[in-house]
């Protein structure tokens, strides 16, 4: 597997991003911490065969979790907003993953 195929995790399917997929040819994904926006990119095109305009990061911090006496911490993890270009046929995830 080359880099490409590592940066993207998941996407992110939750409502506020539904509703930028449908208004705004935006898709969001979690990918990896280090992931910049050039390889995200290249990795959508290559993946999904379409043309990006922009993309924006958002770094988030793991929430501290307790199980009585016990603390833990989640991981941090990085989102990526992915806005295709004018045109260009809106990925489904069910049919592309």
């Amino acid at each position: 597997m080359n880099r490409a195929e590592l940066v993207l995790r998941t996407p992110v399917i939750t409502e506020k991003s539904t509703l930028l997929k449908e208004n705004m040819q935006t898709l969001a994904f979690k990918v990896l911490r280090d992931a910049n926006k050039i390889e995200i990119k290249d990795a959508v095109e290559k993946i999904f065969k379409v043309k990006v305009a922009s993309v924006r990061t958002a770094n988030f911090h793991g929430k501290k979790k307790r199980q009585g006496k016990y603390v833990g911490r989640r991981s941090d993890w990085k989102k990526a907003y992915v806005t295709l270009k004018e045109g260009e046929k809106m990925i489904e995830f069910s049919e592309a993953l």
